[in-house]
């Protein structure tokens, strides 16, 4: 882990997600991409006339100011940073600067989202969720000293989901972590404990670098509470899963549990896509 990207609007959410992004950066010797995005008006973005130049260099100059402000904070002492400021949709520069600059690790804050805003609206956090080719890892909350004790990966453990694993195992060593991987038996989805711990097994063969693991068959009422009601129950340090990329309508009738939980959990959760 050497390069991770932090997307910012300077808000508090932000704010929390890179005390944990240069705790990472501290811990792994890696470069923080800092990054904000100006979405200024439409007008602004258009055309070349240079009536709009004095107005687009006064929310860059903006944007600078604050980052020197973010720069001077305690907790960013002797990180490595780069800076950008880029003017583009947000989530549009946040794919850009993934593929750009061969991240390893994307870190975001998120406020979550309920009702019709989750629904229709959505933010820039799920969509990099779903979207994004590196992991993520969304913080909710200031998290001064972050660290990862117990590591929750939830899955159904099919073969899809083995190259996912292998980042999970190298993430959660890296904390030197113990790894609980969570199956969640629902009522529409039922199986027996015997037939999920097989396929459980089956799935952990070969593993050599799974290091110390516990394995989970829990019972609950839908996949998505079944992960927080079990992590809260072990008062897990940070929950992962696979996302598959939906995207249009499949994303909208189907759903994402992955985004659920962004929006859900108030435990920090990391994303693989498959």
């Amino acid at each position: 882990m050497k390069k991770i990207l932090l997307p910012t609007d300077f808000s508090e959410q932000a704010e929390y997600a890179l005390r944990v992004a240069a705790s990472l950066a501290r811990q792994n010797d890696a470069t923080i991409y800092l990054m904000h995005m100006l979405e200024m008006p439409s007008h602004l973005l258009s055309g070349d006339s240079n009536l709009n130049v004095p107005e687009q260099l006064l929310f860059m100059k903006i944007a600078h100011e604050r980052f020197e402000k973010t720069m001077e904070q305690d907790f960013m002492e002797g990180i490595n940073v780069e800076i950008t400021v880029e003017r583009d949709k947000a989530f549009d520069g946040i794919t850009q600067a993934i593929r750009q600059h061969e991240i390893d690790l994307v870190v975001m804050g998120s406020s979550g989202a309920s009702g019709l805003k989750e629904m229709f609206i959505g933010s820039n956090t799920e969509k990099v969720v779903r979207t994004a080719d590196a992991p993520v890892l969304v913080i909710k909350n200031d998290i001064p000293d972050f660290k990862v004790d117990h590591f929750v990966f939830a899955s159904d453990f099919g073969d899809d989901q083995k190259l996912v694993f292998e980042q999970a195992v190298d993430f959660a060593n890296s904390f030197n972590a113990k790894l609980h991987l969570l199956f969640v038996n629902t009522p529409n989805r039922f199986v027996t404990t015997d037939v999920a711990q097989k396929k459980m097994d089956a799935f952990i063969e070969g593993f050599e670098d799974l290091a110390d693991h516990e394995l989970h068959i829990y019972n609950d009422t839908k996949i998505e509470t079944g992960i927080l009601n079990f992590s809260r129950a072990i008062d897990a340090d940070l929950i992962g899963m696979s996302t598959h990329g939906r995207q249009g309508l499949a994303h909208f009738f189907n759903g994402s549990i992955s985004e659920d939980l962004v929006n859900h959990s108030l435990r920090p959760v990391i994303t693989f896509k498959i």
